[in-house]
């Protein structure tokens, strides 16, 4: 068993332990996540490759899959989209659909309607009414 060193502050081990919690979150919430983003993360958290590594199997740019995989951590640690899960039953399947497309894939509007066959207007709104009870439930941070 390592020991610690006398020299190592508690505010490195207390972020060392942070860290842990929130990587053993992501990997909780993996299976949240469809296709290629699940596919980058599983790739990066559970089987340890770096961004530079994912880019040469996948044949994109290294910043761009960094990018790509920060976005994905913060929509992940972020709990709109778990609150909405939480509270499922006051929201319907096409609501439901809207919130994944939105606070966890990261959707714009546009691509939320086309991908859900609604106007932007309808998705628009449906997101001011997610947002609405989400405040309800007592999540603040809704942006």
């Amino acid at each position: 068993m390592k020991t610690i060193h006398s020299n190592v502050s508690q505010k490195s081990l207390d972020d060392k332990n942070k860290n842990r919690a929130q990587i053993d979150l992501l990997r909780s919430r993996l299976s949240l996540l469809d296709g290629e983003d699940k596919l980058l993360m599983t790739m990066y958290l559970e089987n340890g490759n770096n961004s530079f590594q994912i880019s040469r199997m996948n044949g994109l740019c290294r910043t761009s899959i960094a990018r790509r995989i920060n976005r994905l951590t913060i929509r992940m640690l972020d709990g709109r989209y778990i609150t909405c899960i939480r509270n499922r039953r006051k929201f319907n399947k096409h609501q439901m659909a809207i919130a994944k497309d939105y606070f966890l894939t990261g959707l714009s509007i546009k691509k939320i309607a086309l991908k859900r066959h609604s106007s932007r207007y309808c998705v628009t709104e449906t997101i001011k009414k997610i947002k609405s009870i989400l405040e309800e439930c007592g999540y603040t941070n809704t942006k």
